[in-house]
């Protein structure tokens, strides 16, 4: 049997990157998957690509910033695929650049993507989670919740806030039987770099990424995700870092 046969494991984020291959990653070993993101060419490509591998997938165009639209995506994640196992908060968005002179609605962003619309999607899973006594909550955070650096303040400020969220809510949902996990990736290849076009920030992100040469796949983050789900119940993965392994921070 596939270590995740018969579970229902929720996605935001999951038109590309992490997202995309974490769904392809928990299919394959069992899951039914639904997949949430603004894209939703994407993510019905993407549904129909597992159900055609023989698997159960489902595309919910959701904007999890939107409180409601993040409760529908939970709620018909539960009915229509027949239950909730585990949710990965995994949409994000990296707005990098100085303090001074930042265009703010740029902080806006970032604040209702990686906190906000985690905070609404996991509100929205734990009374199905504490309720049948199981389940895994995963937060996709990142080095940047670790590590702060110049030019990646705020983006720092949200990834941090992840982080400590995770510890927290692994907390208060221990006694419930329901394992929180807080992921935090280094540099991959993902469509998050290519969201900044300040000429400054790209030059220094790429000289960054060539001292690596060889940065993090999807794949990589996605089979640190399974193994942390595949745990007996009795086990709980808190937190896991992962860095290319020639990354300097």
């Amino acid at each position: 049997m596939s270590s995740l046969e018969g579970r229902v494991v929720a996605i935001t984020g999951a038109s590309s990157g992490i997202g995309e291959a974490t769904a392809l990653a928990v299919a394959a070993e069992g899951a039914a998957v639904s997949l949430a993101a603004r894209r939703v060419d994407r993510i019905e490509a993407l549904a129909e690509r597992i159900n055609g591998e023989g698997g159960r997938a489902l595309a919910i165009e959701t904007d999890i910033t939107d409180e409601e639209q993040a409760n529908a995506f939970i709620s018909r994640t539960h009915e229509e695929l027949g239950g909730l196992d585990a949710l990965i908060n995994n949409a994000g968005v990296m707005l990098l650049g100085p303090v001074a002179g930042a265009p703010t609605e740029q902080w806006r962003q970032m604040l209702d993507v990686n906190l906000l619309g985690l905070l609404y999607c996991t509100h929205a899973a734990l009374p199905i989670l504490g309720a049948q006594g199981s389940g895994d909550i995963v937060n996709v955070a990142s080095v940047a919740g670790r590590i702060a650096a110049m030019g990646s303040g705020v983006y720092n400020m949200t990834k941090w806030g992840v982080v400590g969220f995770s510890e927290a809510l692994r907390q208060e949902c221990a006694l419930a039987n329901v394992r929180v996990t807080a992921i935090e990736p280094g540099w991959v290849a993902t469509e998050l770099q290519g969201h900044n076009d300040n000429p400054l920030v790209v030059e220094r992100m790429n000289k960054m990424i060539e001292a690596i040469e060889k940065v993090l796949d999807p794949e990589d983050i996605a089979r640190a995700i399974v193994f942390a789900l595949s745990q007996p119940p009795h086990v709980s993965v808190n937190e896991m870092l992962i860095r290319p392994t020639k990354s300097a921070r």
